[in-house]
């Protein structure tokens, strides 16, 4: 069963006595860690993390050394003797900040849910982890009221599943908050006349009022802000364009559901001029004189709309540089977008 692993619990010993040498070498077993039950009355008396390492001496019995470790022990058979319990834990990965990470993926019923999760965060402080993420998909949120009532809170959420969080650690809680911004583009696109694309809206904040504004959208997951800005172009407008340079931009608080937003104001070149107009979103598409559009009465009234006005126009004048896309490289391979003033 993908997110569950098996354990083999002990009667429980003592940490500080020797195994008597009558114990099955088979017995000294297991990439797991244990834990140990109170053998009387089956309830989890504590957890201990061994280490288990057998050296075996003709046909002597195995001894064993033992110390605070995860590492999985050397001996793989096991034949449990008749005293032996067994109980499933939740199993995750380790990521490198000594957090666990689960991705549940077959049904399971709450209550024996409840039972896993609760022997495996026993497990997990013994081990010293500290983050416990839970991602659950959709198809098993008949399981979220289960984690959340083990003081598991919401982290973030796709369309597909929940991603939710514990930190089962005494020390500082420095679990990283969800994405605290949106990012969005608006694209200022200029032909050799003199100008500039724009659009009415069918929705939102400026429908019926008859602005005139540059063409605008939301950075998609795993797009850059340059490929954003010709996409967004294409499709409200049907004109093909290719990035220049971003001008401006400006941050915003409270945004989207709290959420803070990233605008930026980026040039672009056009390379066709036939305007196609998105019938789902956009009222009307032209090409406008790009002092017309920086004299309309909102844009005056608006100081955010009448900076970013009077930087494209600067732009067009041709006294002033914005910041070019660069490609560059991370350590690890990774090609990402420098946007910077210098021209290598």
């Amino acid at each position: 069963m993908l997110g569950v692993r098996r354990i083999k619990l002990y009667t429980y010993l003592s940490l500080f006595k020797a195994f008597p040498s009558s114990l099955p070498s088979s017995a000294l077993h297991s990439s797991l860690n244990r834990a140990f039950l109170n053998s009387s009355s089956s309830s989890l008396f504590s957890f201990r993390t061994l280490k288990a390492t057998a050296s075996y001496v003709g046909n002597k019995s195995p001894t064993l050394s033992r110390g605070m470790s995860s590492s999985s022990a050397t001996l793989e058979k096991v034949t449990p003797p008749a005293n032996i319990q067994q109980l499933e834990l939740l199993s995750g990965v380790y990521d490198r900040y000594d957090g666990v990470i689960v991705e549940m993926k077959d049904p399971m019923d709450p209550n024996e849910f409840g039972s896993l999760l609760r022997a495996s965060l026993s497990q997990w402080k013994q081990q010293g982890k500290r983050g416990i993420w839970i991602k659950l998909p959709i198809e098993l949120a008949n399981l979220i009221e289960v984690v959340v009532k083990e003081g598991f809170d919401f982290h973030h959420a796709e369309p597909n599943y929940l991603m939710l969080v514990r930190w089962i650690s005494e020390t500082t809680n420095n679990l990283p908050a969800n994405a605290s911004h949106r990012v969005g583009i608006g694209a200022f696109v200029m032909n050799s006349n003199r100008e500039v694309l724009v659009v009415q809206e069918i929705s939102g904040k400026f429908k019926g009022t008859g602005v005139w504004k540059l063409p605008t959208g939301v950075v998609n997951e795993g797009e850059d802000i340059c490929e954003a800005a010709i996409r967004e172009v294409k499709e409200e407008t049907g004109v093909d364009a290719e990035f220049v340079e971003v001008l401006a931009f400006r941050q915003s608080h409270s945004a989207f559901f709290t959420k803070s937003d990233l605008f930026f104001v980026c040039m672009l070149r056009p390379r066709s001029f036939d305007i196609q107009k998105q019938a789902s979103e956009i009222e009307a598409a032209k090409w406008m004189p790009i002092d017309e559009y920086a004299d309309q009465p909102f844009v005056k009234a608006n100081s955010g709309f009448d900076y970013v006005a009077k930087v494209c126009l600067a732009k067009a004048n041709n006294s002033y540089t914005g910041l070019s896309a660069m490609p560059t490289y991370s350590a690890s391979g990774k090609m990402t977008f420098l946007y910077s003033k210098l021209e290598i």
